[in-house]
């Protein structure tokens, strides 16, 4: 049994979404702490315009996902996100508002985490936009949170950058090929957890 996970992930990712169930089974089953690390996968570098092909690919991907895991992706979703030309696959915004998140209430960082995948991937909403991600923080009445997006400062930037890096360290240390990976730690241990034991048995945690 393990007292720690860490949890590497992004915003955007839909297997991320789709690991939902299984960290609110830890948190609501165990009493392990759960800390979150965005990797910016999909920010940066890694940020790109939709396109058909890409979207395609998506929403392929996202019919997987909710095969396996149950989670699930609208036609709201598919027409309002996949299908916006205009709108730009970036998720360093939402990175930024969880770090604002995890400096102001980081109790609640998970919460905020699964009300943006919400946002995105059931509501269709553009989870790039701070606007939109300052109304979502809004609505779980994380004020301070919501107020230092609007304008993020160096402090806020800078925090961030230390997360991401972190995350990428451990990415590399552990030879993690992608998002989402699951970091256990005993104290005197620390291991990769197998995303598809996790994602065929949400309560492993529990036991």
């Amino acid at each position: 049994m393990y007292n720690k996970l860490t949890y590497l992930f992004d915003p955007l990712c839909g297997w991320c979404y789709g690991a939902s169930p299984y960290l609110s089974s830890i948190a609501e089953a165990t009493d392990v702490k759960i800390e979150l690390l965005p990797t910016g996968l999909f920010s940066g570098e890694g940020a790109r315009q939709m396109d058909d092909d890409f979207a395609a690919y998506a929403w392929n991907n996202d019919q997987r996902i909710a095969r396996l895991t149950g989670q699930g992706f609208t036609e709201r979703y598919r027409e309002s996100v996949l299908g916006n030309r205009q709108q730009y696959f970036d998720s360093g915004p939402a990175t930024v508002a969880l770090t604002a998140v995890s400096l102001t209430t980081p109790s609640r960082e998970l919460d905020a985490l699964k009300a943006m995948q919400q946002a995105r991937f059931i509501n269709g909403q553009d989870i790039a936009e701070l606007k939109t991600l300052a109304s979502i923080l809004k609505s779980l009445e994380l004020e301070d949170a919501a107020l230092m997006i609007k304008h993020p400062d160096a402090d806020l930037l800078a925090a961030n950058r230390a997360r991401v890096n972190l995350a990428q360290a451990l990415m590399r240390e552990f030879d993690a090929r992608g998002v989402p990976t699951f970091i256990a730690d005993s104290g005197d241990k620390r291991w990769v957890m197998h995303a598809s034991a996790i994602f065929s048995n949400p309560q492993i945690a529990a036991r």
